[in-house]
């Protein structure tokens, strides 16, 4: 057993930190137009720069930009693609407790294209600063779909959702081959509909606006394949499997049964990051379907508190999933992110790095 060359790493994490005050403060002071967008920039690429070292001094072998650029873990990415808009509507799909600002995305032309995009500078940013592997996150292509189904996509524009969805996997195609392009070798797809499709109210819900929620997860999966159909050899993609993050609470619950065949066998990703850090994950028997080949990264550790898991229990739990899947398969990360928006979980910044730094402990004390 040893440690890996290539992602996913056996320790790692999911992408999002919790965002700095003096970076809060200035999101805010630019929201009231009290700083421009050049001031603002300069703080976050400050920011940035410091916590991508705070990531590399705590042992991590991958870094992230924390998403400090971003509002939103999805709708920053997908309203900057052509054909695609980010607005204040009403959810229909609802955390448990409070909710983030009510943001929706609808089309608004035809998808397919690609014209550039703020987040491959983004990326670019990132990758001249860190030592180790940079790695991006995106959403899912699913995101675009998922939470409003025929809402989001005029008939006038696509009569046929067969056409919505070749596009979409087509747009992605065009972005992720830009990423790879930019020198990005470590892409994340923040995927949290396949895990959302095994609860059954949100079955329930999906099916009553007339999506078929037993037809979702193949039309998905041809997404996700179209979109990582032009990568280069040497990138590794992951795709990151959650059921909601905002603010410590969540949106889905069920174990991944109903997808994993599916999930681990018609998807084409090479590493899966799984939200493991409660009973509403379910058990580690779905982990039987993972071929030999791909790597699981056991979200063992909870971003939704401060509560740091002891090392003991982190090692049983590893053993457990061992069961049912190669210890040589297994990593080790946090089940999400800390700040899927940049409000951020109930934690506080100690604490974030106490919890990464013991998955780096714990990784190389089970796999040397």
């Amino acid at each position: 057993m040893s440690q890996r060359t290539k992602p996913p790493f056996r320790a790692d994490h999911v992408g999002s930190l919790l965002r700095p005050k003096a970076l809060k403060e200035a999101r805010a002071q630019h929201e009231k137009g009290e700083i421009t967008d050049e001031q603002l920039t300069v703080i976050e690429d400050r920011e940035i720069a410091a916590v991508i070292k705070k990531q590399e001094d705590v042992g991590l072998k991958a870094v992230t930009d924390g998403e400090f650029r971003r509002a939103f873990w999805n709708y920053d990415f997908l309203g900057g693609l052509d054909g695609a808009e980010a607005y204040l509507g009403e959810r229909k799909i609802k955390f448990q407790g409070i909710n983030p600002k009510p943001m929706m995305m609808r089309v608004t032309g035809k998808l397919g294209t690609f014209s550039g995009h703020p987040m491959i500078a983004h990326f670019k940013y990132l990758a001249a600063h860190a030592r180790v592997v940079p790695k991006m996150t995106i959403p899912s292509p699913s995101s675009m779909h998922f939470r409003y189904g025929r809402d989001a996509v005029p008939e006038s524009i696509y009569p046929s959702m067969d056409d919505f969805y070749r596009d979409l996997g087509q747009t992605y195609r065009k972005a992720v081959r830009a990423f790879a392009d930019a020198g990005c070798r470590y892409l994340q797809l923040d995927e949290v509909n396949f895990a959302y499709l095994c609860d059954p109210k949100l079955r329930e819900q999906v099916a009553a606006r007339g999506d078929d929620p037993a037809r979702l997860p193949m039309i998905y999966a041809g997404m996700i394949n179209a979109a990582i159909s032009d990568i280069p050899a040497d990138m590794t993609i992951a795709m990151h499997l959650c059921r909601g993050n905002f603010a410590s609470t969540f949106v889905a619950s069920g174990g991944y049964e109903p997808v994993a065949e599916i999930l681990f066998n018609t998807i084409n990703v090479h590493g899966y990051f799984m939200e493991y850090d409660s009973d509403r994950a379910g058990g580690f028997e779905p982990l039987r379907f993972v071929p030999k080949g791909k790597t699981v990264v056991l979200g063992l550790v909870t971003s939704k508190s401060g509560r740091l898991e002891s090392k003991d229990e982190l090692r049983r739990r590893i053993d457990e999933a061992a069961k049912f899947i190669d210890l040589d398969q297994l990593c080790l990360s946090p089940q999400c992110g800390f700040a899927s928006t940049e409000e951020g979980n109930i934690l506080a910044e100690g604490e974030q790095w106490a919890k990464l730094r013991t998955i780096v402990e714990v990784a190389e004390e089970v796999w040397g």
